[in-house]
């Protein structure tokens, strides 16, 4: 006999989950002798936001919906910042809660964990929320919630009370064999194609696994491809590529003296196409639109849009354009990189150091996965940077826009691909969001390099709100002694300044286990000095 929670754990195991990220409870042990002795491994963050954001990071590194077990309660609210994130960037997440006993929800008992609705809480950010009330529920409420997973990823909940969860559950559970959208006709793209003589093709992070579909298709279109924050990494270093925000004028200009506009697998959000909050678009002239998300292509108008999966689409369009004799594709790039790169520049002096300080850990560590929090570096490496492996590159400041982002996602890389080598990026105060999850980098001895810019400051508030001529008030949080935090969760460490920092990756590459690498941006040898 097993119970309902252990029969949930157990189904997700037949279904190929590998990792599990959670903080046990009481309400949640059933869960877990689900997955004893099962071929699992178990991640142990040090908060439930952690737990979240490791999902985050290890679904888009695995192509895997990331799991977590959480609390009833805390366990569940704390994980909706991740969720949330989640939502806005397209990751597949799993979440399995408990919830109070049936008979006391909704009535404000005051009982632990209680929550006046849960369920209706997580559905905020869940694309599919559901309670498992009964064994005879347990194998459908599965399925839906693993369906919700096709179309446009996002994360689910499963929830389970607690004076359910362990009575007697079903021998088996039967698992619905998973279906495979057609690739849908593209014809009239095709047609409207071969009229277009300056196409130009906008790259989301729907593209992240059709790296080579989207350069043949660019090089048979002589197209420059434009690439937003989640497709960075993409056709690196290809005559073609603008690795280059399309909220950038110069980039809008590129967009605009195009005769056609292909944009596949993105949203066309204002946090990569108008970043400065102006309310305008690029103007785009025939907008072609593939995305696998009807409801994200009824958001904007448009001359065409298909419905499908971006990878197979790029492929079968990749094989019927035929290939034309190269125009001024190449020169376009080049020009629009340059423009961006001294726009970028005339925006931020401190913007092109930074730039230069992301691509000298590139370089240091070719093929890396970076991951990215919300800060200066970032900000500026996502308006021109060029990534070197497809969805290598990501980061929490745009979409939702969480701070903590990074380490906890970057753990969660880590673990889905044990070869790649790992960089997490962020300032101090964004790091002191979730600092605690260094503990699990030391746990399980990850070769992470994480980069923390230290500015004693959330500096770039901080300039926002002089530029808007007030006083800089609750942006100077002052920053920990990051080489005592390192030693106290027994990761390496090295200070170094930005001048300095080629000479220090020589001395501390290759890595054996994690490192913390503090960038002193003030030029104090310590916080104390």
């Amino acid at each position: 006999m097993q119970t309902i929670g252990q029969a949930l754990a157990q189904n997700l195991v037949d279904r190929g989950v590998d990792v599990v990220f959670g903080i046990p409870g009481v309400h949640t042990i059933e869960l877990y002798r689900g997955i004893e002795g099962a071929d699992i491994r178990h991640i142990t963050p040090r908060h439930e936001q952690g737990a979240g954001f490791m999902a985050d990071g290890y679904a888009r590194i695995s192509g895997k919906p990331g799991v977590v077990f959480v609390i009833t309660g805390p366990g569940l609210v704390n994980t909706l910042t991740p969720m949330a994130q989640a939502r806005a960037d397209s990751i597949p997440m799993v979440v399995v809660t408990g919830v109070n006993r049936r008979d006391s929800l909704g009535k404000g008992l005051g009982l632990l964990h209680e929550l006046p609705d849960q369920l209706k809480l997580s559905q905020t950010v869940a694309k599919h929320a559901e309670q498992v009330c009964a064994a005879a529920d347990l194998e459908g409420a599965l399925d839906r919630t693993f369906d919700a997973l096709s179309g446009r990823p996002a994360p689910v909940h499963i929830e389970v009370p607690t004076d359910v969860m362990d009575l007697e559950g079903p021998d088996a559970l039967k698992i619905s064999a998973p279906t495979t959208a057609a690739v849908p006709d593209l014809s009239a793209i095709v047609q409207r194609l071969a009229q277009s003589e300056r196409p130009v093709i906008l790259a989301g992070g729907g593209c992240r696994t059709a790296d080579a579909a989207l350069a043949e298709l660019a090089e048979k279109l002589d197209a420059p491809v434009i690439q937003t924050v989640n497709a960075r990494g993409l056709m690196h270093g290809h005559a073609l590529t603008v690795a280059a925000s399309p909220s950038l004028q110069t980039v809008r200009n590129l967009i605009e003296e195009a005769d056609c506009v292909l944009a596949f697998g993105t949203e066309l959000g204002p946090t990569d196409y108008d970043m400065y909050a102006t309310g305008t678009y690029p103007d785009m002239a025939s907008l072609l639109r593939i995305d696998i998300c009807a409801e994200q292509l009824a958001r904007h108008p448009a001359e065409a849009t298909t419905v499908g999966d971006v990878g197979p689409c790029l492929t079968q369009l990749a094989s019927a354009i035929p290939a034309r004799v190269p125009g001024d594709g190449a020169e376009r790039a080049h020009k629009t990189r340059a423009a961006a790169l001294a726009e970028v520049e005339a925006l931020a002096p401190s913007y092109g150091a930074l730039i230069g300080q992301v691509e000298t850990l590139r370089d240091a560590l070719p093929g890396s996965i970076m991951v990215g929090d919300s800060t200066q570096a970032i900000y500026a490496a996502n308006l021109a940077y060029d990534h070197d492996r497809p969805g290598g590159w990501f980061n929490g400041a745009t979409g939702f826009g969480a701070l903590g982002y990074a380490i906890p996602a970057a753990i969660g890389a880590a673990l889905a691909d044990p070869t790649a080598p790992i960089v997490a990026m962020m300032g101090d105060g964004g790091a002191q969001f979730t600092l605690p999850e260094l503990g699990v980098a030391s746990d399980e001895n990850l070769p992470i390099l994480f980069v923390v810019w230290n500015n004693n400051a959330f500096l770039e508030i901080a300039n926002a709100m002089e530029g808007a001529g007030i006083t800089a008030t609750g942006c100077h949080p002052g920053a920990p002694d990051f080489e005592a935090v390192a030693a106290s969760y027994r990761l390496g460490f090295k200070r170094t300044s930005p001048d300095d920092l080629r000479d220090a990756l020589t001395q501390i590459l290759p890595l054996d286990g994690p490192l913390l690498l503090e960038i002193d941006m003030q030029g104090h040898s310590s916080p104390t000095d």
